[in-house]
């Protein structure tokens, strides 16, 4: 669930692949005018991005999933071309603003994809609004804060403003932004998004929604936590003994950080694909 700053490092300047230009629009969303996108034709898909990142900065996965769905890409408050108000960033918050989103456009039901903060955004969303959602892929997510890594951990409470409105991205986020002048406040509540109380658990096991999982080897959450949230849905057991196979799913990216996670779209649209198809793999026995 990236969260995290790192994403803003290495994706605020990412590079977009196009292959028809998508249609961009606002809509009045719980007082703010949030920026979306949409492109390609097929079943509709949400896509979610991290904290300090925007659509551009999605890069190829977008136009990509765009070749058989028809993606609505969304900017979060105060991110991208999307207006700020005078509310806390929080993961509830996150989701019911996708709600609303829904709501506006007549969307009664979607796919979601989310990452990082937008996994975290994602997940609540099938929480909180699960007649909502046909299935879910959550990139680089946590449903408990005992679920980061420990050298994440230690680093939140050393998190300034000052910190990152120092970084180079910080200059990026003025070429979209509704209000050029904004990114101090957005940093402020993006910091106390990361220490806001997690405790998922009974909630994650309660969904319906099957849910693809993806995370790095080296991401911000443990492997250890990606697993057990894989078997709070059902899986991590044995195939080939008769049983049919969970719908949810989990998959780990070799030699992936998280920033890296996203950087692999031919390898994430392999997955989500056969995911929102419902393929699987035939063994020797089928």
């Amino acid at each position: 669930m990236l969260r995290t700053l790192i994403a803003a490092f290495a994706l605020m300047a990412a590079p977009a692949f196009a292959d028809d230009a998508p249609k961009g629009e606002r809509v009045e969303v719980n007082g703010m005018q949030m920026y979306y996108e949409t492109s390609g034709e097929g079943d509709p898909l949400i896509v979610l991005h991290g904290a300090y990142m925007n659509i551009p900065s999605m890069g190829e996965i977008v136009p990509m999933l765009a070749r058989t769905h028809k993606v609505y890409a969304l900017e979060f408050q105060g991110h991208g071309r999307t207006t700020d108000i005078d509310r806390p960033i929080t993961y509830p918050n996150l989701a019911d603003d996708v709600a609303a989103f829904m709501d506006k456009v007549g969307l009664e039901k979607a796919d979601v994809f989310g990452y990082s903060m937008g996994a975290g955004a994602g997940l609540q969303f099938a929480i909180r609004h699960p007649e909502k959602v046909d299935q879910l892929i959550a990139a680089s997510v946590a449903y408990d804060l005992k679920g980061w890594q420990p050298e994440f951990t230690a680093f939140i409470p050393q998190m300034t403003v000052e910190m990152m409105v120092n970084m180079p991205f910080a200059e990026d986020y003025k070429k979209l932004a509704a209000d050029p002048d904004g990114f101090p406040k957005l940093v402020e509540k993006l910091i106390q998004l990361e220490k806001e109380p997690m405790e998922w658990e009974a909630d994650v096991k309660a969904l319906k929604a099957p849910v693809l999982i993806i995370t790095g080897d080296a991401d911000v959450n443990t492997l250890e936590h990606a697993v057990a949230m894989f078997r709070l849905l059902g899986g991590g057991g044995m195939g080939d003994m008769g049983k049919p196979l969970p719908a949810s799913r989990l998959a780990v990216l070799p030699a992936t950080s998280h920033t890296a996670v996203i950087g692999q779209a031919a390898v994430l649209h392999g997955f989500i694909e056969q995911f929102l198809k419902g393929e699987t793999p035939k063994g020797m026995f089928e």
